[in-house]
């Protein structure tokens, strides 16, 4: 008996690492940011819409997730330098979960994700574009390792990432709230795909040699570590210009005073791109882990700015 409570809760364990909720987390707090532009404009709350479209974004990303770990898992399984980060959530190569119940989960939860978008829809009548918005990050998020499209595979996974973290999570939520687009959201946005472009991107140079010998055309791949990490320095600071392109189209102002927050982080990864430390697993590690908290910390600071402006 003991040894059944102890195994079931491995497999409870091993599922909610494969779910990787951290990742949820970091998505729901972009999500979060258009909501809050929404809120601050006027707009009023529909808290109805708010708690069913966040569990939509999280059944989303969980089909993301879980048709992601089953198509990876041969590169995942060649993979001997990954870290916290990068190569997968490691539960389907070191086979604490069955392969074969990934894809049934995928499914599952797709059906759960339709289900609560059409309630969304039908019932809080959201708008004609609810269920495309849907559609687009339930494609999106599936075909990006998924057969037959395979976006990461075929060269467009960092362009899907970046769209679907930041363009369609920021102006989704925006839009759910209000009915329309706008201009404000979608600046917001741009600095938001960019530290999702830079965080899977760093991840890349950790996968680079297991990504290479499955034949997936990632972009680190195409140009190898040292190009790779050398335009990830160059491109990072873009953020930073988003991010005061923004203020200047009507994004708070305290923003442009918080953005020195994003602006430390970014340096602390381009001093460490001049060191080489990509070369080294740890240091690579902490690395991501900074692109990372960038990412979300993004969000976060958004989400203050627009509140505060109340």
């Amino acid at each position: 008996m003991t040894e059944q409570v102890i195994d079931s809760r491995r497999r409870v364990v091993a599922w909610v690492s494969l779910s990787r909720l951290p990742f949820i987390a970091l998505n729901v707090a972009s999500f979060s940011v258009g909501m809050v532009i929404a809120w601050s404009q006027g707009h009023p709350f529909n808290w109805g819409v708010a708690v069913l479209s966040t569990l939509g974004v999280g059944l989303i990303l969980l089909v993301t997730h879980y048709s992601n770990e089953y198509f990876d898992y041969e590169t995942d399984s060649l993979n001997v330098e990954y870290n916290k980060f990068s190569g997968g959530s490691r539960v389907l190569p070191a086979g604490l979960i069955p392969r074969s119940q990934a894809l049934p989960a995928t499914f599952f939860a797709l059906v759960a994700a339709v289900i609560v978008w059409l309630i969304i829809w039908f019932y809080f009548k959201t708008g004609p574009l609810t269920m495309v918005l849907a559609a687009f990050g339930l494609l999106g998020g599936y075909f990006y390792t998924g057969k037959p499209i395979q976006g990461s595979y075929r060269g467009a996974g960092e362009l899907i990432l970046a769209i679907c973290t930041g363009w369609l999570t920021v102006n989704t939520a925006y839009y759910l709230q209000t009915g329309t687009f706008a201009l404000i959201p979608t600046l917001v946005s741009i600095p938001i795909a960019i530290h999702g472009f830079l965080a899977i991107y760093l991840m890349e140079i950790a996968d680079y040699t297991s990504d290479r010998l499955a034949g997936k055309k990632t972009l680190v791949v195409r140009l190898g570590r040292d190009r790779a990490a050398l335009l990830w320095a160059i491109f990072a600071p873009t953020s930073f210009l988003a991010i005061t392109l923004g203020v200047l189209g009507g994004v708070p102002r305290l923003m442009a005073f918080l953005s020195v927050i994003p602006l430390a982080l970014i340096v602390r990864n381009i001093l460490a791109v001049k060191k080489q430390e990509y070369k080294d697993r740890k240091a690579l590690e902490k690395m991501c882990a900074t692109a990372v908290v960038l990412h979300v910390v993004t969000s976060l600071l958004y989400i203050l700015a627009f509140a505060l402006q109340i």
